[in-house]
């Protein structure tokens, strides 16, 4: 369903829709068990819940695409990701509550540690504290560039971002990070010619911060991507006739709300604040997105049993969430992250959705092995809201 057609079908009532998102929630079996994190963990809960619903797989992109976090979850908001698409660097800007104004040009930036051949060693810089990436931010504004405003602003422990004001600048910059590790930092270049002259401001920023950084292990070097400009793209609340909220504590994704219209609350970090401020919240919207970040973090960092805790951690809490008896409530992820891998995978995601009016499939748990037993087989990640609309009583008929 395009965005045309969900704004002349869509219509408003009562019912609530929960959407429960477990970050980079797909995984891979281990080497020495067979099986994946999953199938490995105690989900009591959650699989009493697959009992009672229609299961399946999202597929965030394509077929063998690998997603972004933003993809995944513009998908999930009903998006199209290959028409509603965006730089990390606004997604971390808005996050924070930045003031980004039409022109200005935003990257995400991290802290990494480089060796002393110059080879990236550790992406995330062994994780610095948020504190720490404050002290670093602070003096890195002290940088100056002919040709344009610089603000540099700390985000969530080792990431930042990096924002460009100025006359003529463009987001035709590449990449200085190449989600790497082992490989030397790319300098600053262009995508198309348009772009030299922010490329030379990136460059310059990113050569000067490199020799304050020198010392300062094991933040001694960053890495830049996702430079763009803020969108303008059409609310949830045109489009599905919602009044949505997004429960999330990481920047990233309260930006991704914002860029969709969603009121972000305000919310810990632990899965309980999540599950206390819905229900604070409860009459107050009709469509909730709530993010879970860590068994993301757990998968990139390659830590199969750090992965599974978090995942028993989202079964003991999920209760918080039953207990609301939302009309339809979705629980899935953005995209994959196997521990084995150590990073976001083209693999699809796992996915049920409880709802009322729904038809019983063979599925038993909630696992990557259950779950190609439940009817909904793999689907677009795009489509799964319509199918929450619908069974929501959302979405008029079309046609005679």
């Amino acid at each position: 369903m395009d965005l045309d057609l969900a704004r002349q079908l869509s219509q408003e009532n009562d019912t609530k829709i929960v959407l429960f998102v477990m970050d980079g929630l797909g995984g891979l079996p281990h080497p020495g068990t067979g099986r994946s994190e999953l199938e490995t963990a105690h989900t009591t809960r959650l699989d009493m819940l697959a009992k009672e619903s229609l299961c399946g797989f999202t597929l965030p992109v394509g077929i063998g695409i690998t997603p972004g976090s933003g993809p995944g979850h513009l998908a999930l908001f009903g998006y199209d990701p290959l028409v509603y698409n965006i730089g990390r660097g606004v997604l971390e800007a808005v996050g924070i509550d930045f003031d980004l104004q039409p022109a200005d040009v935003a990257a995400r930036g991290n802290f990494c540690t480089i060796d002393d051949r110059g080879l990236i060693t550790d992406r995330r810089a062994g994780r610095i504290s948020t504190e720490r990436c404050a002290e670093l931010t602070e003096d890195l504004r002290k940088i100056d560039l002919d040709g344009a405003e610089l603000f540099v602003e700390p985000v969530r422990e080792h990431r930042f971002v990096l924002v460009l004001r100025g006359d003529g600048l463009t987001d035709a910059v590449a990449d200085t990070d190449p989600q790497k590790e082992g490989v030397p930092v790319p300098e600053a270049s262009s995508t198309s010619a348009e772009g030299d002259a922010t490329a030379a401001l990136a460059g310059k920023f990113a050569k000067e911060a490199k020799e304050y950084l020198a010392d300062k292990a094991p933040a001694n070097q960053l890495l830049l991507r996702g430079f763009a400009k803020r969108p303008s793209w059409p609310s949830m609340a045109d489009v599905f006739r919602l009044r949505p909220a997004a429960i999330a504590h990481y920047p990233m994704y309260r930006g991704l709300a914002k860029l969709v219209g969603m009121e972000t609350l305000d919310v810990g970090p632990n899965i309980e604040d999540s599950v206390a401020t819905l229900k604070e919240n409860w009459d107050k919207f009709d469509y909730f997105f709530v993010h879970y970040k860590y068994t993301d973090s757990a998968g990139e960092d390659g830590d199969f049993r750090r992965k599974v805790q978090k995942l028993e951690e989202v079964d003991a809490a999920i209760r918080g969430i039953v207990e609301m008896d939302p009309d339809v409530l979705m629980i899935g992820g953005d995209h994959s992250t196997p521990a084995i891998m150590a990073g976001h995978s083209w693999h699809p995601v796992p996915f049920m959705m409880r709802a009322r009016n729904t038809r019983a499939d063979a599925c038993g748990r909630f696992s990557e092995r259950a779950l190609q037993d439940g009817s909904l087989g793999t689907i677009p990640a795009k489509e799964v809201l319509p199918l929450a609309m619908a069974h929501a009583g959302r979405l008029a008929k079309y046609g005679a």
